[in-house]
């Protein structure tokens, strides 16, 4: 592995504040709107969903840009990041790692992510870019930045239709944290489960899997070949992306290409429906579900 590239929202970044805010602007508490946001991760649904109930018909990117004129607009600080990140990407670093933070989230919000100062070599945002995930142009923009080959980079992130399931189109790999009410409802989807390279409960699982993976040797007792990047061998059940010694399957022709040119988009049933947009890229294009 040469590159480490991450989400942000619920992989480094509680959403805490920002549904709070929301609460706050709607004048309803930010119990509601947790609960709400909870049933519509599980019901496979745009995050959205869970504003426009309380406020039928209510134009979130409008809402959103009204709050910003108002002097309500995002904050991020410290208190936002998982007590993981900080140790965890300065390791990686340290390790000779190149760490990149790309995610659906506001310019405001990369421009607050950069004064944190994280141990990252690069910090952008999809409303940045233009482009937001799930997006295959935005799986090609990680990929220009990640200056790496495709099956030397790692995605990681918490939800299914946003990061993991577009990370692996594109020929990445990608480890699927259980963080996040999306994280933690399809983490033991079955399509979760056979398309993840790793499966992680933390950031902190990180450093042991790339000591295991550097170390394992495949079947004819040489090291994994890094252009099959499903040939991954973990000694641990609880990383796995299937049963025991059952690595994760693609069908016909859904092989990932080494090149880092984007494959086909693997086969996947009942998936949730990508996380709004209007989320973290108020201004930016967005994305089909």
């Amino acid at each position: 592995m040469e590159t480490i590239v991450f989400d942000i929202g619920e992989t480094l970044v509680r959403d805490d504040r920002h549904w709070a805010s929301w609460a706050d602007w709607l004048g309803v508490p930010p119990h509601t709107v947790s609960a709400l946001v909870g049933a519509a991760a599980a019901q496979g649904r745009d995050s959205e969903d869970a504003l426009r109930l309380l406020r039928p018909g209510m134009d979130v990117t409008e809402a959103y840009g009204a709050r910003v004129a108002a002097g309500r607009g995002e904050h991020l600080d410290e208190t936002d990041l998982y007590p993981d990140v900080r140790p965890v990407l300065a390791e990686l670093r340290a390790r000779g790692l190149r760490v990149v933070v790309a995610g659906n989230r506001s310019a405001r919000a990369g421009a607050l992510l950069r004064a944190l100062d994280l141990p990252a070599d690069l910090v952008v945002t999809s409303e940045e870019w233009g482009v937001a995930a799930p997006d295959p142009a935005f799986f090609a923009r990680v990929l220009e930045v990640a200056h790496a080959p495709a099956h030397a980079t790692l995605y990681v992130g918490d939800h299914p239709a946003d990061d993991l399931f577009p990370a692996k189109a594109a020929g990445l790999r990608a480890a699927h944290i259980r963080r996040g009410p999306y994280g933690y409802w399809w983490a033991d989807h079955p399509d979760v489960a056979r398309l993840a390279d790793w499966h992680v409960g933390a950031l902190t699982d990180l450093p042991a899997l790339l000591d295991a993976e550097r170390g394992a040797p495949n079947d004819a007792g040489a090291p994994d070949d890094p252009a099959n990047p499903s040939e991954t061998h973990n000694p641990s059940d609880t990383h796995n992306s299937a049963d025991a010694g059952e690595q994760p399957s693609r069908g016909p022709g859904e092989s990932a290409p080494s090149d880092g040119t984007p494959g086909p988009t693997p086969r996947v049933t009942g998936l949730p429906a990508s996380r709004s947009a209007g989320q973290h890229t108020p201004s930016a294009n967005r994305p089909n579900p």
